[in-house]
């Protein structure tokens, strides 16, 4: 299996094909996206995985669709105020973070048009829920709480 593997990861250098898919455009948002479709697929989010504390979907523009709590604005300040840094850690925009302290950690991902914020308790699974924050907005983009 790993003779197979190295062997095709060598046509694709050698075919100049390797980077094909990181030069994939997301899915782009249809349609606006509706605060009951957010708060559907945040409901369903939050019921897939057990280490959230707390999320928010936001547009692109930073403008919370869904969040958990009762104080959605303080979602949009402190998402901006996130991005913002860690957009300035290189030249273009970051997709995803991950913050990592003892009391817990945070999960930011940019995708289709849309944005999420999770915060989790400690240790959580980071490839996992940059998996579903991942498929949450996609599925938003798609269309909405039929495909969530």
């Amino acid at each position: 299996m790993a003779q197979t593997t190295t062997t095709v990861s060598q046509e694709a250098r050698a075919r100049d094909t390797v980077g094909i898919f990181a030069e994939m455009p997301d899915a782009a948002t249809r349609e606006v996206v509706s605060g009951d479709a957010a708060a559907a697929a945040l409901a369903f989010l939050t019921e897939m995985s057990p280490d959230l504390r707390g999320a928010a979907i936001l547009t692109a523009e930073g403008e919370v669709l869904a969040a958990s709590g009762d104080q959605p604005e303080r979602w949009a300040e402190d998402a901006a105020a996130l991005l913002a840094i860690a957009d300035r850690a290189g030249d273009e925009p970051v997709e995803q973070v991950h913050v990592a302290t003892e009391q817990g950690e945070v999960f930011a991902l940019r995708n289709a048009g849309l944005a999420a914020v999770a915060v989790t308790n400690r240790y959580a699974l980071a490839s996992l829920l940059f998996f579903d924050l991942r498929a949450t907005l996609l599925d938003l983009a798609r269309g909405g709480p039929e495909a969530v």
